[in-house]
């Protein structure tokens, strides 16, 4: 990681977004880089709610056992296929004992996984770290904030800034895992470069304060955001009129 980038963007936040929660950045690799490595999970955990600890600063490295959901486990790219009778899971029926209801009909639900291949990875340890914890060592992937609606409408407003086009954040359906780590990973290495909203999921909403969502940006993208800060938006009466808000 470039440190006079990231603390250039920490000055920026600073002036911007005043004390509004920094970003979390993640990345495969084949080490843990001082993070702390995630006990092997004992029954159902969600990575959502163990993320806490990093967004309070304490680096965290998860390997393929750390996980304690099965389809946390495929999103992360931990596991190449879903478990037996995830369809019936998301949807209904088949003898499930809790199912999710987020899609009508399990052939729904395998006609939305078709859409979703798994992850490659470099590694089996994914690092966590908030912004200002990153060192020289680290080589982040993407980024996510979790923010208030003022706070995501500046990302929101700063990611298309730079961009005719009318998509260049995205919402797609998913468990919040998707939002934060899946989507914005597969922005990245496919080189589309556009931002994800999300923590939709209300699985995943019962983990987080009820006044937050997701914004995540792949690296490449989020380079650009902050070189662009000073010239935007931001520096307008009106961002100030909002900013007095946060």
């Amino acid at each position: 990681m470039d440190i006079v980038k990231r603390d250039h963007f920490i000055a920026l936040w600073k002036k911007y977004f005043n004390d509004a929660e920094l970003p979390v950045a993640f990345y495969y690799s084949t080490e843990n880089n001082n993070a702390t490595i995630v006990k092997k999970a004992v029954g159902h955990t969600c990575i959502i709610a163990q993320l806490g600890r990093v967004r309070k600063g304490e680096a965290l490295c998860f390997l393929p056992d750390s996980v304690g959901c099965g389809g946390g486990k495929y999103y992360l790219g931990f596991n190449k296929s879903m478990r037996e009778g995830f369809e019936y899971f998301l949807s209904h029926g088949e003898n499930e004992p809790r199912c999710e209801r987020y899609k009508r009909t399990p052939e729904q639900v395998n006609a939305l996984l078709k859409t979703l291949p798994v992850l490659p990875r470099k590694g089996d340890c994914l690092v966590f770290k908030r912004w200002d914890m990153l060192t020289e060592q680290d080589k982040p992937e993407a980024v996510f904030f979790f923010g208030t609606p003022d706070v995501i409408s500046g990302l929101f407003t700063l990611a298309g800034f730079d961009s005719a086009k009318q998509e260049a954040v995205i919402s797609p359906f998913g468990a919040g895992c998707t939002s934060i780590i899946y989507y914005p990973y597969r922005e990245q290495i496919e080189g589309t470069k556009r931002a994800v909203l999300g923590m939709f999921d209300p699985s995943a909403r019962l983990c987080i304060p009820n006044n937050l969502l997701s914004f995540a940006v792949p690296i490449s993208k989020f380079m650009e955001m902050i070189d662009q800060m000073e010239e935007s938006f931001l520096i307008t009466d009106t961002w100030r009129m909002i900013q007095k808000r946060i």
